[in-house]
């Protein structure tokens, strides 16, 4: 198999990755249009990520957050977001950098993505462990796979159920 010297799938998930920044930017600046609200899911052992200890604990893998009604102080940077949210009642502050987001979704028009995980061999070099699916808005709902590890129970009115049709980037490649 040919080797991939431009690494098209890093190129594609620093595109989809620009696209919650200026999707979340968007929110932050303008709060959100219509009916759009916001799944994402993210490693919380992932670099950067900060959360107490309680919610830790609670998602020790990942966890889904759900940007609608109840969140505040919505910060978007370069490399990810802050965000207040309420769980249990308790107020919680979450900090997520973009590396760390598996997953996004906006059940409102049906669109959404998961990140594929990148890893290095014992050579050094990068490789992809899992495509990266994009949901159209035509898709049938609820047929993005969920994340791998999903949380005990669901966050700030969280659901794992992605939706959307994946459609992996692979179908494009040469082989």
């Amino acid at each position: 198999m040919p080797v991939d010297h431009i690494r098209y799938d890093i190129l594609a998930q620093e595109a989809l990755r620009g696209v919650v920044r200026t999707v979340l930017a968007d929110a932050a600046k303008n709060g959100l249009p219509g009916e759009h609200h916001f799944k994402i899911t993210f490693n919380t052992v992932a670099p950067g990520v900060r959360l107490s200890e309680r919610m830790r604990a609670q998602y020790p893998e990942a966890m889904t957050i759900v940007l609608q009604h109840q969140f505040w102080d919505l910060d978007v940077s370069d490399d990810g977001f802050e965000v207040g949210l309420s769980f249990g009642g308790v107020a919680e502050r979450l900090v997520v950098p973009f590396e760390a987001v598996t997953a996004f979704f906006d059940p409102a028009v049906q669109f959404g993505f998961q990140f594929e995980t990148i890893e290095a061999d014992a050579k050094g070099n990068e490789t992809s462990t899992m495509p990266i699916g994009l949901a159209a808005e035509d898709s049938k709902p609820d047929a993005l796979p969920a994340p791998a590890a999903k949380p005990k129970e669901p966050a700030s009115g969280a659901d794992s159920g992605m939706g959307g049709e994946v459609v992996r980037l692979d179908r494009f490649r040469k082989k």
